[in-house]
Order: structure tokens, then C-alpha cells, then sequence
């Protein structure tokens, strides 16, 4: 069977549920009608952000770090994003998959102290932080391990002076978002001039 690096669309799938994620932390404080048009697309991009990492996680062909760099979190995000939307549908309030969300966002952190602790020690395994989106990358797990740590302070109070922490949360996931496209949209030019 012939390889087929999945890496690119996988980060278009992260970054379409970072802005699904953004928009409902935008929408949640003021009670949005819109929120419940979330329900479908949020399970079907969490279904393959689910399947995606899991076929990464147990069946990544290549040498490296990919497999727990982004396999792993894709996988949990996956099912935190189809169980949002099943929550979502049921009208019941999703604050309890926070805590996933930050266990998750421990996992991403120390990732990122990983990407820092082998890019300042030499040569690393996985060629993501060994390109010139470093720095883009680093940002991505930055911002993504933020919001998924800080996604229970959210969750604490929506009214009042609390909404501030849902747009904040916003923030954060379309700083996320956009990062997982511009690495996304330029590993796919880069595949097409090299392909692995």
C-alpha cells in the first residue's frame, strides 16, 4: 500500500474545529439561535478529526514523533468535538467536556515545551519543527494548549464579567484556527512540489 501523508488535511480539519469551537464560545454568553447549526458540522469534523488521529496514532508509518505530536491530540479532540455536538443537539450544557479539554491541553503543553526543549538541543525527530513554520507550529500548540487549559475557567460563569473569558476563549481558537490553516495550506504546496 502506498503512503499517503494525510498530515495536511488533518490540519485543515483541526483548524475547521477551532473555528467551530470559536464560534460557540462567541455565541454561548448571548444565547445565539445559531448555535444549535453548530450540531452537524461540529460531528462530522470531530468524526474525522477521531478517525484521522486514531488511524495516526496506531498506524503512522513514519519514523518520528507525529504519531503523539498530532495523532494523539487529534484523536481526543475528535471525541470531544463529536460529544459536544451530541450535548449540543440534547440542549445540554457542555461544560463538563472542559475537563477534557484541559487534561488535553496539559498533553499539548508539554508537547510545546517539547517542540522548544529539541529545537534549542539539535537535530529532533519530526521534520514539523525542523521547517521554517517553527514558529507557526510553536504558536499553534501555544494558543491551542491555552484554550483547551483555560476552557473551565470559561465554563464558571457566562454572564456579567464572565462572558469576557468565552471571548477570550474566542480569540485564542481563531489565533489556533489560523495557524492550522497557514501550516495546513502550505504543506499541501510543499507535498505537491515534493511529494513523500
Amino acid at each position: 500500500m502506498v503512503f499517503v501523508d494525510s498530515l495536511t488535511v488533518m490540519l485543515l480539519g483541526l483548524g475547521l474545529s477551532s473555528l467551530l469551537i470559536a464560534l460557540y464560545f462567541l455565541g454561548k454568553p448571548t444565547n445565539r439561535k445559531w448555535l444549535g447549526e453548530l450540531v452537524v458540522p461540529a460531528f462530522i469534523i470531530g468524526l474525522f478529526d477521531f478517525m484521522s488521529g486514531f488511524i495516526m496514532s496506531f498506524e503512522w508509518p513514519l519514523p518520528g514523533a507525529y504519531n503523539m505530536l498530532f495523532g494523539d491530540p487529534m484523536l481526543m479532540l475528535g471525541i470531544i468535538m463529536m460529544a459536544g455536538a451530541y450535548m449540543l443537539y440534547k440542549n445540554m450544557n457542555p461544560r463538563i467536556l472542559s475537563l477534557f479539554g484541559f487534561f488535553l491541553g496539559i498533553y499539548l503543553a508539554v508537547e510545546t515545551a517539547g517542540m522548544i526543549a529539541f529545537q534549542l538541543e539539535g537535530p529532533i525527530s519530526f521534520s514539523l519543527t525542523a521547517t521554517n513554520h517553527f514558529v507557526t507550529a510553536f504558536g499553534l500548540y501555544l494558543f491551542a494548549s491555552l484554550s483547551a487549559l483555560l476552557s473551565p475557567i470559561a465554563f464558571m460563569n457566562a454572564k456579567g464579567n464572565g462572558r469576557y473569558a468565552y471571548y477570550l476563549m474566542f480569540v485564542l481558537l481563531i489565533l489556533t484556527a489560523f495557524m492550522a490553516f497557514f501550516i495546513g495550506y502550505g504543506g499541501i504546496y510543499e507535498h505537491l512540489a515534493s511529494p513523500p
